[in-house]
């Protein structure tokens, strides 16, 4: 077990550095001047150089490629002599650093946290960027998931014990329109429903983020309405999947002969649902749950631009309308390693729901 998970991080350290190669290569090749863009149009050419020469803009692609990995990696080769006036050091609040071992007069290895880089229009650290929004992107899409895994693994379980009963058909309909759905049209129809038509009924805000500042300077405020709305939309597609998924592998878990055999024991029906057939049926539930908790993260995009939900996505679609590139490639990266993580998580809890797996 500890090779096949060590053998699935090695390969998540691949497919991070596929990601950033592809996106690093690809936002590099759209026009535009970096430079021109933090200093405006009106500066004049030699501070544009400036400029161009502190983001090394006036190197190779190549070049600006490993240093782009150099600095992402938490193991970084740097000049001694310039790392104070380097950007990264400089920035004393997210740039923590510690020297570890000097290689000749000038070079010395470096542990660190990843740095994605300056914002072209704001001048800050975009990891600090990054780190400000990510736990509001992370409570909408674990709520969104937690919605849909409790209501989709009791509406799945409710569908597999009466099959072909009248409430089988509908909640299939249901879910299968559920899964149709575009999550950007959901979301516009939703937000002019329940927060527009029926806004004096149901209180509900059509943006709004989970902390609110107060028109009277109190300071920030909690508002846990504003999150029904984005949470709701965010997990009609998963729960759908869910619905379908839990019903079918419920009814496939039910008709093994070990099923057959607690029955003849004596063991009644919702013992039989409880003791054993829910459990050995949640492996693919567990897999759709990790697959869409990783794809809510990155598919919030549209969800929290709609209701003003200032998360990663709502940072994303900011960026891309600024054209604030580091921005950008430091949120896809983020989510990138988001995947790796969540299914390495994925393998650990497999372990726990079925031991037998530690044997393979």
């Amino acid at each position: 077990m500890v090779k096949k998970l060590l053998n699935k991080f090695f390969y998540g350290l691949l497919v991070l550095w596929g990601v950033v190669t592809l996106v690093f290569f690809l936002f590099n090749v759209l026009p535009g001047d970096p430079a021109r863009m933090m200093l405006g149009q009106r500066a004049d050419l030699k501070t544009v150089e400036i400029i161009r020469t502190e983001l090394g803009l006036d190197q190779s692609l190549s070049k600006q490629y490993i240093r782009y990995l150099n600095d992402l990696s938490p193991l970084s080769v740097y000049n001694t002599a310039d790392a104070e006036s380097y950007f990264y050091f400089s920035d004393l609040k997210y740039g923590k650093h510690v020297k570890l071992i000097p290689i000749g007069k000038k070079v010395s290895l470096f542990l660190k946290t990843p740095y994605f880089g300056m914002s072209y229009q704001n001048k800050t650290s975009v990891g600090q960027m990054i780190a400000d929004v990510l736990p509001n992107t992370f409570i909408l899409a674990l709520t969104a998931m937690l919605l849909a895994s409790v209501i989709g693994i009791f509406m799945g379980t409710l569908c597999a014990i009466w099959k072909d009963t009248w409430f089988d058909r509908l909640t299939l309909v249901i879910s299968t329109v559920g899964v149709s759905l575009p999550s950007f049209f959901t979301a516009i129809l939703f937000g002019w429903f329940f927060a527009f038509v029926l806004a004096d009924q149901t209180g509900l805000n059509l943006t709004g983020n989970l902390y609110e500042i107060d028109d009277f300077g109190n300071g920030r405020t909690l508002v846990l309405k504003n999150l029904i709305l984005p949470a709701v939309t965010l997990g009609i597609r998963p729960l759908s999947i869910i619905i379908q998924l839990s019903r079918n592998s419920l009814l496939d878990v039910l008709n093994q002969d070990y099923i057959r055999t607690a029955r003849a024991k004596g063991l009644s029906f919702p013992a039989v649902i409880r003791k054993h057939a829910l459990r050995n049926s949640m492996n693919p539930i567990v897999t759709a749950i990790s697959g869409w908790f990783a794809s809510l993260m990155a598919g919030v995009v549209f969800i929290e631009y709609i209701f003003g939900w200032k998360g990663l996505g709502y940072l994303i679609v900011n960026a891309l309308n600024q054209y604030d590139m580091p921005v950008v490639l430091g949120a896809v990266i983020t989510i990138a390693a988001l995947f790796v993580v969540i299914n390495i998580l994925v393998d650990v809890v497999y372990v726990l729901l079925d031991p037998r797996i530690r044997e393979l």
